[in-house]
């Protein structure tokens, strides 16, 4: 396939751009679910002119129908869509990128999808579409899924569907470990609430704050109903979890200025599971809660990390570094990133 592509690109460079462009179009108009020109036209930084032209041809085609709410993507360019992905994963490069990052850092999987979430919506939103994807590839029933929290991973929830062969009935979705005091939506309780809802599973909640003191933490300890909750945690065969920046998430964590300082001078940049890692990928520091621990991580069966955004390269790499990953779903300016700035030297 990439050789044919190849061939095209010299015979018929136009071509290829043509391609390129009506794939965006119809690719970013699926995302956005229904969506009006100017809109649209803004996002692809595109001139409503132009766009009309492309959208007219893709109406014609059957591929999109225009109503009086905006535009949205008949079957047949969903269909067209799904047959297209490989072939545009290749002709955007993003096969390439996948390759690069899966063989350096020894992963199962890589997926990049296009676009950079710093700057678009949109491609968080495909980012998690391109999660839930990746897990529910991986996830049988009986198994049980350990959730952190953030936006990301509440994106990956918001596009899971039922399986096609129905509703995983006998799996379990358990949050990684205790809420950060942030809104509902992006806690790892309501995300794994929201995961099991979708794919027909059940769930249970552990319903503990994140940062804990070390009398909180042994008393909960002792409370046989948080026990039965992480066991269940500790049984899980898949992780799917988000990365942040260290610096940031200990902003949100609202952690004491003398955690803050020694963070900040072990050189962390990346938070994951609770856990900070410098950019070699060792752990640095260690947050006192209940939930996950690194032998936990260890003999996890899959670990699948969900992140994206140019800004998020070196905290992406430092996880990598750390080892423990099978699968990682990132987008283009975040891949483009960490090859440049750690594969190239």
């Amino acid at each position: 396939m990439r050789k044919i592509l190849e061939i095209q690109k010299q015979l018929l460079p136009d071509l290829m751009d043509v391609l390129k462009k009506r794939y965006t179009i119809l690719h970013q108009i699926m995302l956005s679910d229904v969506v009006g020109r100017r809109t649209l036209a803004a996002s692809l930084n595109m001139t409503e002119r132009v766009l009309r032209a492309e959208t007219d041809l893709l109406k014609a085609q059957g591929l999109i129908e225009i109503e009086s709410v905006g535009m949205k993507v008949s079957k047949a360019g969903l269909d067209l869509l799904e047959q297209l992905e490989p072939i545009a994963n290749n002709l955007f490069g993003l096969s390439q990128l996948e390759d690069q990052i899966r063989q350096a850092y020894g992963l199962r999987k890589v997926v990049v999808v296009p676009g950079d979430s710093d700057a678009s919506p949109l491609t968080k939103q495909e980012l998690g579409r391109a999660g839930a994807k990746a897990l529910l590839s991986v996830m049988d029933d009986e198994d049980v899924v350990a959730v952190t929290g953030g936006t990301t991973i509440a994106d990956v929830a918001e596009q899971l569907a039922l399986p096609s062969n129905g509703p995983l009935k006998g799996g379990w979705f358990v949050p990684a470990r205790g809420g950060l005091g942030e809104s509902m939506e992006m806690q790892a309780n309501t995300i794994a609430s929201t995961m099991a809802r979708k794919v027909g599973a059940q769930y249970r909640l552990l319903h503990v704050p994140d940062l804990l003191s070390n009398h909180a933490y042994n008393s909960l300890l002792e409370d046989t109903n948080i026990q039965d909750i992480l066991n269940l945690i500790r049984e899980s065969r898949i992780i799917i979890h988000g990365i942040g920046n260290a610096i940031a998430m200990a902003h949100r964590r609202k952690l004491d200025p003398e955690t803050f300082a020694q963070i900040s001078s072990e050189g962390a940049v990346a938070e994951s599971f609770g856990y900070y890692f410098n950019e070699d990928g060792v752990v640095v520091h260690r947050m006192l809660t209940l939930g996950l621990r690194l032998e936990d991580i260890r003999r996890t069966d899959t670990v699948l990390g969900v992140a994206g955004g140019k800004n998020k390269a070196a905290a992406i790499h430092a996880v990598l570094r750390f080892g423990q990953e099978d699968i990682l779903v990132t987008d283009e300016g975040a891949a483009i990133e960490i090859v440049s700035r750690y594969l190239n030297d």
